[in-house]
């Protein structure tokens, strides 16, 4: 069992029909048509959503994520329509709210890793592969690999696991000519924000993105790339001058949540069907600061 641990009530504004609430963001359609997306500083882990928020966490999410929608711009168009509050909403929505272009989404999670960590590595242990790519003998946590590589993942309802899966089972679900094509979009994205990233002192170990496809004026369609990119719920950061192969590396995400939840200070049993306690408050504040380190670092532009 897993999930919300206290789901919330959606926001009731005029001319906005509320279509879904996930993990992180609350998403609406407007009467034009388009989707309205909000990013709330909801947590999750261990696939619960915590009873728990962390400040501005939303703010730092959307901010991010338009940022990097500008450095990628010349690689693959976007979703984001305007970032103005729509009339009526609340005004915490402020700063963490895009409206977006409603798109034909496509049903896969596009994986990028050009390091070695987390499913990868278990997989990697078990058959010297990931996604099915054959992988050289020696590699260990943290590891670069020789180049970076894609891999896919079906993506799973709240609560459950994204699954990984190989290239040949995307191209079997979307077609041979947009699994390529998501292949190589999602490698080129990650390989210019790898590069970014390096020169602000952060390895980009590996990456998740969403894509859709919108309709062109001459009958066909483009790949865009929707909902967030390249923050520390999409992504993992490490420190570059800390970076040491063969133990986990220290993080600009919620691992300090993580990492609470699984201590004995939690008191929570992560395989039992109990959802986990609420965060202390210098979880919260640790988590907060990591955050927004990560969101200065990388845009080199102070929090405010």
């Amino acid at each position: 069992m897993s999930g919300f641990v206290e789901k919330p009530e959606p926001v009731q504004v005029p001319g906005l029909t509320h279509l879904h609430t996930g993990k992180v963001r609350d998403l609406y359609r407007n009467e034009a048509g388009d989707l309205v997306m909000v990013a709330s500083d909801r947590m999750s882990a261990y696939d619960w959503v915590l009873p728990t928020e962390i400040p501005d966490k939303g703010r730092v999410l959307t901010r991010l994520s338009l940022w990097w929608f500008d450095q990628l711009a010349d690689l693959v168009p976007n979703h984001v329509l305007s970032t103005e509050l729509p009339a009526g909403a609340p005004a915490d929505w402020a700063g963490r709210t895009l409206i977006c272009k409603s798109l034909r989404m496509v049903p896969v999670e596009c994986v990028a890793r050009g390091y070695l960590t987390g499913s990868g590595l278990v997989e990697y242990k078990e058959s010297r592969t990931v996604c099915g790519l054959a992988l050289p003998e020696g590699l260990v946590d943290g590891s670069e690999l020789p180049a970076p590589i894609f891999t896919p993942a079906t993506k799973a309802a709240v609560g459950d696991h994204d699954e990984n899966v190989s290239f040949e089972e995307v191209a079997r679900q979307v077609g041979e000519e947009t699994a390529d094509l998501l292949r190589g979009t999602t490698l080129d994205v990650y390989s210019r924000a790898r590069d970014i990233a390096r020169e602000r002192g952060i390895i980009l170990a590996d990456t998740k993105f969403e894509f859709g496809f919108a309709p062109t004026a001459d009958g066909g369609e483009e790949l865009i790339i929707a909902d967030e990119v390249l923050t520390p719920d999409s992504s993992r950061f490490w420190p570059a001058a800390a970076w040491e192969p063969g133990r986990a590396q220290p993080s600009y995400d919620k691992q300090f949540v993580r990492d609470w939840l699984t201590s004995p200070a939690s008191g929570w049993d992560r395989k039992s069907e109990q959802p986990p306690p609420a965060l202390p408050q210098e979880i919260v504040d640790a988590t907060r600061a990591k955050y927004l380190e990560a969101y200065e670092l990388l845009t080199g532009t102070p929090w405010q």
